[in-house]
């Protein structure tokens, strides 16, 4: 029926797949920008027969429309209360327009010509796993765009082999992408030439990740307020570079993956989901070591922060100097973290003015001086107290003497 349609989640997207005029009405209802699902690629996973021509004339006569899963969508998600499917990490509704009704509700139908059919839903899943990471490559890029050195001015600049292989590694991948977007698939030419290519992106990124160690490692070493300036301008300069890198990095291992999808897609469509699968948990570990990375470097710049900011009133310019650094890290990391999506956030250091710190002294000198002044009274009138006492007992020691001397010398004169 034209007013019923699928829909379909793995958790990072939602497909919606039917008749085209009702998969429209459906998104513009829920407000939903979309793209192509590219469901015709599921051919490929359909067994000769009477039933597998059925299906596959019913998966032409449909549209299909992936959705980005945000806020909003896992909205639309929630509110349709999707299944779980056999297809591991896998969900589904069938939702409609019955009767009169014009508001869209969840229907209690079977799950529909993909949903229903492991091998389609599985190839399904895998489509929609491309169009995350394709997405995500095209935040990657944007991300790269907006910062001061773009990633191959940064690789270009430098000298080491490591980088100079990954920029070909990147062109090679680049004219893959390229042809797969001309064809439709990945043929065994095409892939055999990228077979090589995930070894020198892990290795690229392992470099980075060393460089970022490095940094974090040298801000920790530092004792003076000087020395933490330099090596925190240091990581400043260094660390936007490293960034890039990192995301260039995981920018051609998302494309890697898209390959292979569809490789697998063309030639074992049955081991589509196992692979599926396979590549989300690696994506996620590496996301994982991305994060552990550039967390240890966010907290060597917010406990040198902490440090300068003690020790400001003796060191007025580098304190601040440090504070600065550390939040425009600290802001290239978060930054970094979004476009990868990386979930967490920070607030910047404030760095404390000189005139507070010096304020602080002040007050807490003024609280120490009048203690001492009270201090000073208090010993003052003792010692004033213990003056008189002992004034008094040396004037009677004088007097009794003096009264002594006298009468010698009375006792003198009678003997005279």
């Amino acid at each position: 029926m034209d007013n019923e349609i699928q829909l379909i989640s793995d958790g990072d997207g939602l497909a919606v797949i039917g008749d085209p005029t009702a998969v429209e009405r459906f998104l513009v209802a829920e407000g939903l920008p979309s793209k192509d699902l590219g469901l015709p690629r599921l051919g490929s996973v359909l067994s000769a027969g009477a039933a597998a021509a059925q299906t596959g004339s019913e998966i032409a006569a449909h549209s299909g429309r992936w959705v980005q899963l945000t806020k909003e969508s896992a909205q639309v998600v929630h509110k349709y209360g999707l299944m779980q499917s056999k297809t591991p990490g896998v969900s589904h509704a069938m939702v409609g327009q019955p009767g009169s009704i014009k508001k869209w509700l969840q229907i209690s139908k079977g799950p529909g010509a993909i949903a229903g059919n492991p091998a389609l839903l599985a190839g399904a899943a895998g489509i929609m796993a491309q169009l995350a990471m394709q997405q995500s490559m095209k935040e990657i890029t944007d991300y790269l765009a907006t910062i001061d050195e773009k990633v191959d001015d940064v690789l270009r600049a430098q000298k080491d082999a490591v980088l100079a292989r990954m920029i070909g590694v990147g062109f090679v991948i680049e004219e893959s992408m390229t042809i797969r977007e001309q064809r439709g698939r990945v043929d065994e030419v095409t892939w055999s030439k990228v077979q090589g290519a995930p070894a020198t992106i892990a290795e690229t990124q392992a470099y980075a990740l060393r460089q970022l160690d490095a940094l974090a490692e040298k801000l920790e070493r530092k004792t003076t307020i000087g020395d933490l300036a330099k090596a925190a301008k240091e990581a400043e300069s260094k660390g936007q570079e490293w960034l890039a890198v990192l995301a260039r990095c995981f920018q051609l291992q998302d494309a890697i993956a898209v390959l292979e999808l569809d490789r697998v897609l063309d030639a074992s469509p049955g081991e589509l989901d196992g692979h599926r699968l396979g590549l989300r948990a690696a994506r996620q570990n590496r996301l994982e070591l991305i994060s552990r990375c550039t967390l240890r470097l966010l907290a060597r710049m917010e406990a040198a922060a902490g440090r300068a900011n003690a020790k400001v009133l003796l060191n007025p310019m580098d304190s601040p100097a440090v504070v600065k650094s550390s939040n425009h890290v600290s802001i290239a990391i978060v930054d970094f973290h979004g476009r990868l999506g990386i979930e967490g956030d920070r607030q910047s250091s404030e760095a404390r003015r000189w005139t507070d710190a010096a304020m602080e002294v002040r007050d807490k000198a003024l609280e120490t001086g009048a203690d001492g002044v009270g201090a000073a009274v208090r010993l003052g009138n003792d010692t004033l107290g213990r003056a008189k006492w002992a004034t008094g007992k040396l004037s009677s020691r004088i007097a009794e003497r003096g009264l002594r001397w006298r009468g010698d010398d009375e006792k003198r004169d009678e003997k005279d």
